[in-house]
């Protein structure tokens, strides 16, 4: 929401808003020239052309019984951003993982090139400090979100599929196979110059490119037969390099400033899509390495006296493998402490959760992080998580129900040589800041 109200502003509209507490991304709208509300009445919607609401808005919300009173258009997030993106070539990042980092990338690189892009993504770019601009080039670089179905909103010129997985069945009536089916339809939306660039790793993902009907090109690490392939791959601290390559032929290295195997696939994503936009290879590869992560992306809070703390938007049994993976690579004693987000998620993967924490040292897990409205499932806690992570994955793992209580539990004992990571779509990211402040205020307390 915040990125299609930047956006906007760019672009020369009037913007106003609301949300139910100010943050730091409603501090930048003002500073832009929005006028932000707190809080929701209905007098707030009058004198406005078209009302845009987001998935997380219920439907007897004042301003949209207001504005439905008053005959005022209202649009979804989704509806709002395929106005922008279908109106020009749109690059649509869709996946289970890696939709954030993946869009980044391509942003920061056309930027870097000259493209000057129009982009709109759910993080923040670390470089740039901003999630989103109204650029004056051809392209409009945008997360296609799944999770609720409004990719399918979109007709892209590039239609880039990560990988796809199991989650948020909730909203398709607990059947994996109608997600699978809204991916085909999404990559069957394509503009008719169109191309679904595609994951062959990913065994899902691959299964589904006979039903695409329009051009396709594949990238994998694993599989010879993609059009792109990587080689020669070094996973460092922080740090990934791999020799890029098509159709066999070697186009030339990449480095990257972030670390993991799935930031390799992302950045093969990234760099596919700006060579399809006209970027050269090594114009590509000089700027991908000064890409430093989108925020809550494996981004690191704090690093003082050999103890580093590191924040990730992981909330997926996939996800978690992955970043503790990558966190290994530090050589560091990994302290993973993960928030569950929604008991919906949770029920359903539940078994997956509980085997996603094999490569950590210790496992500190939160009460989950229900949104307002969500309905409590029987028998789906942190507490029988916990449980199901000793028996399948970690021995170390504990239950702490609060944030409050793993600052402390971390505060008294953290140690040079150790790594927190912490993890989850809540608010869990709290805990890692106010822990990287105490110790670059304090140094470790021993």
């Amino acid at each position: 929401m915040s990125a299609i109200a930047r956006v906007m502003l760019e672009m020369g509209y009037t913007v106003t808003g609301s949300d139910v507490a100010a943050q730091e991304l409603t501090e930048k709208l003002i500073a832009k020239g929005a006028k932000v509300y707190i809080g929701h009445t209905a007098e707030q919607v009058k004198g406005a052309d078209l009302v845009v609401y987001s998935t997380a808005l219920a439907s007897d919300n004042v301003e949209w019984v207001e504005a439905e009173r008053l005959n005022i258009p209202v649009l979804h997030r989704s509806q709002m951003l395929a106005r922008l993106l279908n109106e020009r070539k749109g690059v649509a990042v869709a996946g289970a993982h890696g939709k954030t980092t993946t869009s980044s990338m391509i942003a920061l690189i056309m930027e870097d090139c000259g493209v000057d892009p129009t982009y709109i993504i759910g993080g923040e770019i670390m470089n740039v400090g901003t999630n989103a601009k109204a650029g004056q080039g051809e392209y409009v670089v945008a997360e296609a979100d799944e999770s609720d179905g409004s990719f399918l909103q979109y007709h892209p010129w590039l239609a880039i599929v990560t990988n796809i997985e199991a989650d948020h069945l909730e909203n398709y009536g607990g059947d994996f196979g109608k997600l699978k089916a809204a991916y085909v339809q999404f990559m069957n939306q394509l503009r008719e110059d169109g191309t679904a660039i595609v994951c062959a790793d990913d065994e899902t993902a691959s299964s589904l490119l006979s039903e695409v009907k329009g051009s396709i090109i594949t990238y994998g690490i694993d599989s010879p037969d993609a059009d792109y392939t990587a080689t020669d791959i070094v996973l460092g601290d922080r740090q990934v390099s791999y020799t890029m390559n098509h159709q066999g032929r070697v186009l030339g290295k990449i480095e990257l400033s972030i670390p993991g195997k799935y930031n390799l696939y992302n950045s093969m994503a990234a760099v596919i899509a700006c060579l399809k936009s006209g970027v050269a290879f090594d114009a590509i590869a000089a700027a991908i390495v000064k890409f430093h992560g989108a925020k809550r992306r494996f981004q690191v809070l704090g690093e003082v006296n050999d103890i580093l703390v590191i924040d990730d938007y992981a909330h997926h049994p996939t996800e978690i493998q992955a970043t503790i993976s990558a966190a290994k690579a530090t050589g560091k004693k990994i302290i993973a402490v993960f928030q569950p987000q929604r008991y919906t998620r949770t029920f359903f993967l539940l078994d997956a959760f509980s085997r996603a924490f094999s490569e950590a040292d210790e496992v500190i897990i939160t009460d989950i992080y229900s949104p307002a409205g969500e309905k409590q499932i029987e028998g789906v806690t942190s507490a029988k998580l916990v449980e199901l992570i000793v028996q399948n994955s970690n021995s170390s793992a504990r239950h702490l129900p609060t944030k409050e209580a793993v600052l402390a539990d971390l505060q008294g004992r953290i140690a040079p040589g150790d790594l927190v990571l912490t993890m989850g779509a809540g608010d869990i990211w709290k805990v890692g800041y106010k822990l990287a402040e105490d110790l670059r205020e304090h140094g470790n307390k021993e």
